[in-house]
């Protein structure tokens, strides 16, 4: 039983596979915190697809996702952003909560579990 690890850090992996399901980190809009939250939606989401890919899944395949906003007021632009990106008939297990996140420029987090 093998575990793969990608995108190993000092604190954590970016994503880890493991019996042919994909674990992600929660991702935030690392490259452009501060803005709006469906524009950090957006950025999140092309990183999952990116994490995702390179461990041999996709968004069609996700099982699980947990999104914390740090203000639910932002609920309708996240999920403006999300239901552009997810395939029809795809959607996910899926939690949405209001949190304070580590950092105060990001507004979104989101982690998904996958398929392979």
């Amino acid at each position: 039983m093998s575990i793969e690890r990608k995108e190993v850090g000092e604190r954590m992996s970016q994503a880890v596979v493991h019996n042919g399901t994909v674990y992600l980190a929660g991702q935030v809009a690392i490259d452009k915190p501060g803005t709006d939250a469906k524009t950090q939606t957006e950025i999140i989401l092309a990183r999952i697809d990116k994490l995702l890919a390179g461990s041999g899944s996709d968004k069609s395949k996700l099982l699980q996702t947990q999104i914390w906003l740090s203000f639910m007021q932002d609920y309708d632009a996240m999920n403006e952003a999300w239901d552009a990106w997810l395939p029809e008939g795809t959607a996910p297990a899926r939690a949405c909560v209001e949190a304070r996140l580590a950092f105060p420029k990001y507004t979104v987090e989101i982690m998904v579990i996958a398929a392979q």
